[in-house]
């Protein structure tokens, strides 16, 4: 299969199976995404991967920092909420948290570590569409979270960048039409 057709191929899946993927193809991914182009070699990602009980106490952390921004914690609503977040990392049986790290060196830029970072994990949703993973790309509070940050060992000024949802699928994909490229392009300079 082309690269091009890996790239059209590839969805996110949000219902994923129990099963867990094998450890060398989770290797596999992470070894595509470090292959990312990334400015002045600065290589500014980190992996956890989460199986089993991590995911737990990730849902943990997760449900008390929401609990901590709620005026109540008792009602019916407040109660479906927390679960709801608790139960998260559950979703699918392996996570991949990617993040950033802010940069050390005086020549390089924030913003690149991010885009460098951004371009490693879409090397790994294309990895796991070849090897027939499930994969979404998520963030959400979770990805701005202090706690979870701190729970990670990441300095605060670090960035999480995705939290992957990694199995395989449970549902069929669904199909994607992207909008055309011509109402997305503008030629510059070309004759027409």
């Amino acid at each position: 299969m082309s690269v091009q057709d890996t790239i059209k191929q590839r969805h996110s899946i949000g219902k994923m199976t129990n099963q867990v993927p094998s450890r060398a193809d989770i290797e596999q991914m992470l070894e595509a995404a470090t292959h990312a182009p990334n400015h002045h070699k600065a290589e500014p990602w980190s992996f956890f991967v989460l199986a089993g009980e991590a995911r737990t106490e990730l849902g943990t952390i997760m449900a008390e920092s929401l609990a901590a921004k709620l005026t109540e914690t008792t009602s019916e609503k407040a109660l479906a909420a927390l679960n709801k977040e608790r139960n998260k990392p559950l979703r699918s049986p392996v996570l991949i948290i990617v993040t950033s790290q802010y940069p050390q060196q005086a020549n390089v830029m924030d913003i690149e570590n991010v885009e460098a970072t951004a371009a490693a994990v879409e090397n790994m949703l294309l990895v796991a569409e070849e090897l027939g993973l499930a994969a979404m790309w998520r963030t959400g509070d979770a990805a701005y979270n202090p706690r979870v940050k701190q729970w990670l060992g990441i300095a605060p000024a670090d960035h999480i960048i995705a939290i992957v949802y990694l199995g395989y699928p449970a549902i069929p994909k669904l199909e994607r039409n992207p909008t055309p490229i011509a109402t997305k392009a503008t030629w510059l300079g070309w004759e027409a």
